[in-house]
């Protein structure tokens, strides 16, 4: 009898150690459950995420897209980063398009250091541009055409239009 009395001590004393531990479960047994849940759609998200992107990877055939782009071009010393040629790009094509009550050499000013940002751009990416070459209606043509290829590349410009429309609403 003194076995089963001391083994029936040790499981009572396992209890009374356990218990904090079994009333901390209880309660939290919701935030735990939340957090394996959480957890649980989180990872089927990536999962989902993954395999669209491969299936758009093999749709749009994404190696061809830079297969003509010399990524050297990148590493080279004294490139400006696409970042900051974008930041440029915007803050100038908002001062191209908002150039009302400037002066006519300020507004100069600004759509050559616009033309500049853009050839840059142009370089960096790979895409031919010819805004050197061109002046006049011609060269706005370019810009333009410049524009709409940088855009789908993924850099997003300000676009007259847009501001156009916001004016007369």
């Amino acid at each position: 009898m003194e076995v089963g009395q001391g083994l029936l001590l040790a499981l009572a004393i396992l209890a009374v150690c356990c218990l904090p531990a079994l009333f901390a479960l209880l309660f939290c047994a919701d935030e735990i459950i939340d957090r394996v849940a959480c957890g649980w759609a989180e990872w089927r998200e990536q999962r989902r995420e993954r395999r669209t992107i491969a299936r758009l990877d093999r749709a749009i055939e994404s190696e061809a897209l830079t297969r003509d782009i010399d990524l050297t071009e990148f590493d080279r010393d004294g490139r400006r980063p696409l970042d900051q040629l974008a930041t440029d790009l915007r803050r100038l094509g908002g001062h191209r398009l908002a150039a009302n009550d400037r002066s006519v050499v300020w507004h100069g000013a600004v759509i050559e250091a616009y033309d500049e940002r853009l050839c840059a751009a142009c370089r960096a990416l790979g895409i031919d541009e010819h805004l050197a070459e061109l002046d006049g209606v011609d060269r706005e043509i370019e810009r333009v055409r410049v524009e709409g290829l940088l855009h789908a590349a993924g850099l997003t410009l300000p676009a007259a239009r847009a501001a156009h429309h916001q004016r007369h609403r």
